[in-house]
């Protein structure tokens, strides 16, 4: 095994690549780029190469999915708090779960962090996906609280097509998790890991859902949501583009969707964490 300088050269080369990519695609602002590489050499150089493909694979997807049928969605985003390049916080928020159980992994020379990165993997995997996909649904979604119909990117609003975009996004991380630690062994790889690859889909489709539940939830209860006197709707953004405040309709101010998104991220990590150590 490379020693922890070559790995952390390693992490900041390819995290740097992918993260200068991105931003050449419009996916990161300049600091979401700094961002991305923390976020990105850390979990490459402390959680190894399976790790760092896993957030690969959701920052790729996530990226892809944020450019399919953009006409479509464009009126959409323009109720959520961020949109287009992502910046550092979205970044903390997506992935600063996985770079600290990272640290912990190399740190207390244990399996358990393996579903609990599956987990908050899958959590955000799956939030992601449901947000781009779920806003195109034909009907439309329900609040989780309530059950009342609201307009389409609503926080705290469920529907068919965005619950089963978190199904997929998060079986999608566990099963791939599967599969690389499972080639990983027939190459003659040794790390230490569960004893079968297979016990990871299960923490990572459950941290998935709970962290989408947990997500919805705040997003309908303490998010903070405004009202856009101008436009007359029902918006995350706490300005208008010329700088008008919006009015305050619930929530609290501090409760963020980089809040949400970070709590979202929390929970997957100890539901998946909780069903690795049940089955693993």
């Amino acid at each position: 095994m490379l020693a922890l300088w070559a790995r952390l050269l390693l992490g900041v080369g390819l995290s740097g690549v992918i993260g200068l990519l991105a931003r050449w695609r419009g996916s990161l602002s300049w600091n979401g780029t700094v961002g991305a590489v923390v976020v990105g050499t850390l979990i490459f150089a402390f959680g190894g190469w399976i790790w760092g493909l896993l957030l690969v694979a959701f920052f790729a997807s996530s990226s892809l999915l944020s450019a399919y049928r953009t006409e479509d969605k464009r009126s959409v985003a323009q109720q959520f708090a961020k949109g287009g390049a992502r910046d550092v916080w979205q970044v903390l928020a997506n992935g600063g779960v996985g770079a600290g159980l990272a640290v912990v992994y190399w740190l207390c020379a244990a399996s358990w962090p393996w579903g609990a990165f599956v987990g908050t993997m899958a959590a955000v995997t799956g939030d992601t996906w449901a947000t781009e996909l779920g806003v195109l649904s034909r009907r439309k979604p329900r609040l989780i609280t309530t059950g009342k119909p609201v307009e389409a990117g609503t926080s705290g609003g469920v529907s068919l097509l965005g619950s089963a975009a978190i199904l997929v996004g998060s079986a999608t991380i566990g099963i791939l998790a599967a599969l690389l630690l499972m080639a990983y062994g027939a190459l003659g790889g040794t790390q230490l890991a569960p004893s079968s690859s297979l016990y990871l889909v299960a923490p990572a489709v459950a941290g998935g859902m709970a962290g989408a539940f947990a997500d919805s939830l705040l997003g309908a209860t303490l998010q903070a949501v405004y009202r856009s006197s101008g436009r007359q709707i029902e918006t995350e953004k706490q300005c208008e583009p010329d700088g008008t405040p919006n009015q305050v309709l619930r929530g609290w101010r501090w409760v963020t969707n980089d809040v949400v998104n970070l709590v979202s991220a929390l929970v997957g990590a100890l539901v998946g964490g909780l069903v690795f150590a049940a089955t693993g």
